[in-house]
């Protein structure tokens, strides 16, 4: 039973009418001893996005666990980033991200790979749309460390245009020298 309700709550829900898809991270419940007993609050870790580039997450807390999602979700919702693809399934290149304990290092994939990573960063890849990326989670196992370092780390990712502007380079040039190294990398 406890299986099949932990089933229930990692299950995508996508809304119809906004095009989000929306995962369940975490759910954690903590106890309030009060004269009668023990009252129950839930907190939330929800991912959202709309796999074309765009992620956010959220927290929220109810006493009830409806409630802390939807809360979560709305969060997620107006926290979300851009976050550039280098053809529309993997990053531009390899990138580090910590917070607090927290440190993930992600890098590129070839394509096919697929999504090698933990479950609280597999869920952000996911809702982001990436199809190929290996991942690797250091330090704290918290959740909540794990999702802000990875966006941590997704925030800093930058994509040839924005690096050919700030370098005072044309695109081509960054291109070719990538193709040059990729080269020597294989050799």
């Amino acid at each position: 039973m406890a299986r099949e309700r932990q089933r229930d709550r990692d299950r995508d829900r996508e809304d119809r009418d906004s095009g989000f898809v929306d995962k369940l991270v975490h759910i954690n419940r903590v106890a309030k001893v009060v004269k009668g007993g023990r009252r129950f609050g839930f907190a939330a870790l929800v991912v959202v996005g709309d796999q074309k580039g765009r992620v956010g997450f959220g927290h929220g807390k109810a006493r009830e666990v409806p409630e802390a999602i939807r809360k979560a979700t709305e969060s997620a919702k107006r926290a979300m980033i851009r976050v550039p693809l280098r053809e529309g399934r993997t990053l531009h290149h390899d990138i580090a991200g910590h917070h607090g304990a927290g440190r993930v290092f992600l890098r590129a994939a070839p394509a096919g790979t697929g999504i090698i990573a933990g479950g609280p960063m597999r869920a952000v890849f996911e809702t982001l749309g990436m199809a190929d990326v290996v991942a690797k989670s250091m330090g704290s196992s918290n959740p909540y460390n794990m999702v802000r370092a990875t966006f941590d780390a997704l925030k800093r990712q930058d994509n040839p245009r924005s690096v050919a502007a700030r370098r005072g380079l044309k695109v081509s040039a960054l291109q070719s020298r990538r193709r040059d190294v990729d080269a020597e990398a294989t050799d």
